[in-house]
């Protein structure tokens, strides 16, 4: 059996074309790791006009509220950020004319051009340099100029030489470039991680930049209502003393004129100048000076400086107390509705006041239901979180009962919404309201310690809601009021000193206890007062307006007499008070008081009560 012949010997044409296949191999290798180079050098270039692009238009995004205010502090805490990146050699903010705004170098030698427009991004003398431009709204605000230092020429020649080793050892070369693209993922991704960073760090400053703006509107708000609140209140005060000398000498003529009869009489047909006439007159002056005095009271209540006598309340008896009165004051075409939530926590809260401000609300929905509607009053236990509580004016969290009169009437526009609660501002057509309804609601919760809240729309209606204080301390239960009782009288053995700055005030408070019965002595001032109590031993109640001049004001005058006197009792009164007798919005413990205007009723009970404690 004869074996097969061997293959054809190649080996001499393969080395023959060796020096062919080396020169191709390394023609290969050179075109190869040209264009190579020329790929990496132009993906070098690419990647840092990205980074420092993706860089520049954060900053441009981040300083948009800076250039808008001319911040300058604000825009130069963005440009000092970028000194995390070692990278960057200098970066600056232009205005819209070109002109340096802000500017950060990385050393003290480096220089900025004076003037700046945006362009595209461009290499010199081994420098990137970008311009990217900051716009709101289309409209141009700036420019942001970065400039960072790009790959040196010494790195360029390590990066040929690398290309010299691969014509030598292409499998050194190829792990060399695979090296490279690891690494240069490693750096895509660092700089993307570094994008979700700066990124998430603007719009952290965006949401701190909308905080600060809901601040500082909270607190301009709260310091317009502040200063409305003491010009109101200043007038009330000044209009209280007025109505109580008009309120009380009217009641004084007209008690005189019924009990004296006809001073002179007219025709027995009533013409001018009857009884009769003299009287209608007089109510009607009186009826007048009494909506004053209510207005006065809703002033000081918008201003919270009406002194309050909060006490326990069951807001559900409350509610179900009124409905009989809603029923007749808002008329047949509103249909009046109850949500009373079991289990409701008590409040502690002005009863009188309260009510008022329920009233005053069921009034208005009334007056946004024109064509008729349904009013609902709704209570339930509500619990206000911090995050709530922060975004309001002086509120804290905590449990809170929520009363909400919520109505099916026109609604209203957030232009109204801004103003409601400021006073004298209304809606109606002239004469048909005073525009303190809302204030003095706002004023009384306020002062409550609670916080009001109104949800509206034009056509959907309004719901107005009450949060005030839960009430954790046990109470006494709500006990009616007493039936109207004769007006007491005194005698010749009680003396009451009476001291008022106001000589018409002081003249009326006088001559009403003379009627009254007692003996009566006066002082226009503190130290006066103290001189009559020495020269007076036998003074049963010091009588004393709080706002005193003289250095000594009615508080301070009534806790003097009492260290001397201890038994002497005292009643003051005051038609605007601060924080003489009122701690907090209530009557301070074992303080009586009696609030400007009042009318010989009042004065004759509270004497009374007073002196027989």
């Amino acid at each position: 059996m004869s074996t097969p012949p061997p293959p054809p010997r190649v080996t001499p044409r393969l080395w023959r074309l060796t020096p062919i296949i080396a020169l191709a191999t390394v023609i290969a290798l050179l075109t190869a790791g040209g264009l190579m180079a020329r790929y990496v050098d132009r993906a070098n270039a690419r990647q840092e006009v990205d980074e420092v692009g993706v860089q520049a238009r954060i900053l441009a995004s981040t300083v948009t509220a800076a250039l808008a205010f001319n911040d300058r502090q604000a825009a130069q805490e963005y440009v000092n950020a970028i000194r995390a990146n070692p990278q960057i050699e200098a970066a600056a903010i232009y205005d819209t004319g070109g002109k340096l705004f802000v500017s950060y170098k990385l050393a003290p030698d480096v220089t900025l051009p004076a003037a700046v427009q945006p362009g595209l991004p461009r290499f010199t003398d081994d420098r990137l340099i970008v311009a990217v431009p900051v716009t709101e709204g289309g409209a141009s605000l700036g420019t942001v100029y970065l400039r960072s230092f790009t790959e040196p020429f010494a790195l360029r020649l390590q990066r040929y030489g690398v290309i010299g080793l691969l014509m030598t050892m292409a499998s050194v070369v190829v792990a060399v470039l695979g090296v490279m693209q690891l690494t240069q993922r490693r750096a895509n991704e660092e700089l993307a991680r570094r994008a979700e960073q700066l990124a998430a760090t603007n719009q952290a400053l965006e949401a701190q930049i909308e905080q600060r703006e809901m601040a500082e509107e909270a607190l301009r708000q709260s310091q317009k209502m502040e200063a409305i609140g003491q010009l109101t209140g200043g007038v009330a005060h000044d209009f209280n003393n007025l109505l109580q000398v008009i309120l009380g000498n009217l009641e004084r003529l007209g008690r005189r004129l019924t009990v004296g009869g006809p001073a002179r009489r007219g025709d027995s047909g009533g013409g001018d100048g009857g009884v009769g006439d003299q009287s209608r007159l007089i109510e009607a002056a009186s009826r007048a000076a009494g909506r004053a005095a209510t207005l006065t009271q809703r002033l000081l209540a918008f201003s919270r400086r009406q002194p309050l006598a909060p006490k326990s309340l069951d807001l559900n008896r409350l509610v179900a107390g009124l409905l009989d009165l809603l029923g007749r004051t808002l008329g047949e075409t509103i249909h009046v509705e109850t949500v009373l939530a079991g289990g409701l926590w008590r409040v502690f809260a002005d009863e009188n006041q309260l009510e008022n401000a329920l009233l005053n609300l069921a009034v208005n929905a009334r007056d946004a239901m024109p064509g008729g509607g349904r009013l609902t009053i709704e209570t339930q236990n509500v619990r206000l979180d911090e995050a709530y509580a922060r975004a309001q004016e002086d509120l804290r969290p905590g449990d809170y009962i929520l009363v909400a009169v919520n109505d099916t009437g026109i609604g209203m526009t957030k232009d109204v919404l801004a103003r409601a609660f400021d006073p004298f501002f209304t809606t109606k057509d002239i004469g048909q309201g005073t525009g303190l309804g809302l204030s003095q609601v706002y004023g009384f919760v306020r002062q409550s310690g609670g916080h009001v809240r109104i949800d509206s729309a034009p056509g959907q209606g309004a719901s107005i809601k009450l949060y005030l204080p839960r009430f954790f301390e046990l109470d006494t239960l709500d006990t009616p009021a007493a039936d109207p009782q004769p007006v007491p009288l005194g005698n010749r053995h009680e003396t009451i000193l009476v001291v008022e700055d106001e000589d018409d005030v002081r003249s009326f408070t006088r001559d009403t206890l003379r009627e009254l019965g007692y003996e009566v002595r006066e002082a226009s001032n503190g130290h006066e007062a103290l001189h009559a109590l020495e020269t007076n031993p036998g003074l049963r109640l010091l009588f004393t307006d709080i706002g005193l001049p003289g250095g000594l004001n009615g508080r301070q005058l009534a806790d003097e007499a009492r260290r001397r006197w201890p038994g002497l009792k005292v009643l003051l009164t005051t038609g605007y008070t601060r924080d003489a007798v009122v701690r907090h919005g209530r009557l301070e413990q074992g303080v009586e008081l009696l609030v400007k205007p009042f009318t010989e009723a009042d004065l004759a009970r509270k004497i009374r009560e007073v002196l027989d404690k």
